[in-house]
């Protein structure tokens, strides 16, 4: 990480794209995609998918790292080149409980992420709680994550400190996305960008960790980019000259979170203008969901129904019986809600990936469609890109590879962003 500052203050640009997932296929295909480069492959897990409580996905922080060390070590991807994250990592989940206890439940969720092996620390205490005004005062904003950097300090051996780095940052986009259509987003105001910084300084001068500074790497602002559930707002770098010409005034350089569904041109003019850790998460598992909603046809055509999976139907039944990752963010009307269950760019279908009668229905229809010979003209049909690979040789047709494929194709964008280079799928560099 203090490499990618120490060449944008070289002026030699470059990004590093942050992977936000915890979902085994977005693990593997970005392993897999970066094996065969000299990249780094920074994977984050946010406090709300591994908490010391298990999060939505039932994992402690330390169960995270072996889950990706396990499938690091299976795609044989070197761990000295594997850097994990914690995102959001603050009083996010806790929010309706005082502050106080908020609080020592993120001491305690930080500590256990640095115990765990994490070393990218994104400090996020903005978020109010339930005795907090609204919005929190920038001051207690940066006093709160000097406390929680403190018990990172505290907790880190000299060796992880030597590796440790924090994003500071108050202008975040809300964790879990948007829930209302948005029309615009402002960008974040020079002088807001100034405080975040001297507030953060005085803090952790007040909490005597000054020296911890020396391992700030990161702002978090907003450039103005944000998705909603079938919108996205594209930078526009003219609107953010300001932002970025103050940024080279300091030894920091920008994150930048929900960067999903940017085009490819956008994204590399983010990281040119210094916006050079670029955060995505909804945007891979939604390539996921395209392969497999894809395949699930491709099923239907060829796979007699008696033995289908009647994956989408059984996706459906799931959702519908259990709300709670979705009702606050969805249309309560009823067509509407299908329509976004399935399709919406927020994909709040990701926290459903892990439903055993989901994963059972995956199963199915993986081994009836690798029981047989997709053919050609249906691949051509629900999956154009993946059918050229496949024609010429590039790609192996069976479900899994074919979904990985599709995560892959996300992962090029960033790739061409971060290095401006056109680069190949995995299949092509295998």
């Amino acid at each position: 990480m203090k490499d990618i500052v120490a060449r944008h203050k070289a002026g030699l640009g470059g990004g590093i794209c942050s992977i936000c997932s915890a979902h085994p296929n977005v693990i593997r295909a970005v392993l897999r995609f970066e094996k065969y480069s000299d990249a780094v492959a920074l994977i984050e897990a946010t406090s709300n998918q591994v908490n010391q409580f298990g999060g939505y996905t039932g994992m402690v922080p330390r169960d995270f790292v072996d889950f990706v060390h396990q499938i690091a070590e299976e795609e044989g991807f070197p761990l000295e080149r594997l850097v994990l994250g914690g995102d959001h990592l603050g009083p996010n989940c806790w929010q309706k409980e005082s502050a106080e206890q908020a609080m020592l439940k993120s001491e305690r969720l930080i500590e256990d992420y640095v115990r765990a092996g994490f070393s990218k620390i994104h400090l996020d205490a903005s978020m109010s709680c339930a005795d907090d005004p609204v919005p929190l005062p920038p001051m207690e904003v940066a006093r709160r994550a000097a406390r929680l950097a403190y018990i990172v300090e505290r907790t880190a051996t000299e060796e992880q400190k030597r590796q440790l780095c924090y994003v500071i940052g108050t202008e975040v986009p809300v964790p879990g996305g948007e829930k209302e259509a948005i029309e615009s987003v402002h960008v974040t105001e020079v002088c807001d960008a100034r405080s975040t910084i001297e507030t953060h300084k005085q803090a952790f001068e007040e909490a005597g960790i000054y020296s911890a500074l020396e391992r700030v790497v990161g702002v978090v602002v907003q450039p103005a980019v944000e998705f909603d559930h079938s919108n996205v707002i594209h930078y526009r770098r003219e609107n953010a000259q300001a932002l970025s010409r103050f940024i080279e005034e300091t030894p920091y350089l920008y994150e930048a979170h929900s960067t999903d569904y940017q085009t490819r041109e956008h994204l590399q003019e983010m990281v040119e203008d210094h916006f050079a850790i670029l955060k995505v998460g909804p945007w891979l598992t939604f390539a996921m969901r395209e392969a497999i909603f894809a395949l699930a046809e491709i099923e239907k055509q060829i796979v007699d129904p008696a033995k289908q999976s009647h994956l989408k139907e059984v996706i459906n039944q799931v959702l519908l019986d259990n709300r709670q990752y979705w009702q606050d963010y969805y249309s309560q009307t009823y067509s509407h809600a299908l329509v976004q269950l399935g399709y919406s760019l927020s994909d709040r279908i990701r926290y459903y990936w892990t439903d055993d009668k989901i994963e059972s229905a995956i199963a199915r229809m993986n081994d009836n469609l690798s029981a047989c010979s997709i053919p050609l003209g249906l691949l051509s049909q629900y999956l154009p890109s993946q059918y050229k690979l496949v024609l010429t040789g590039q790609l192996e047709a069976t479900p899994q590879e074919i979904i990985l494929s599709k995560i892959e194709e996300v992962l090029a964008e960033y790739r061409f962003a971060c290095e401006g280079q056109q680069v190949p799928v995995l299949s092509e560099s295998a």
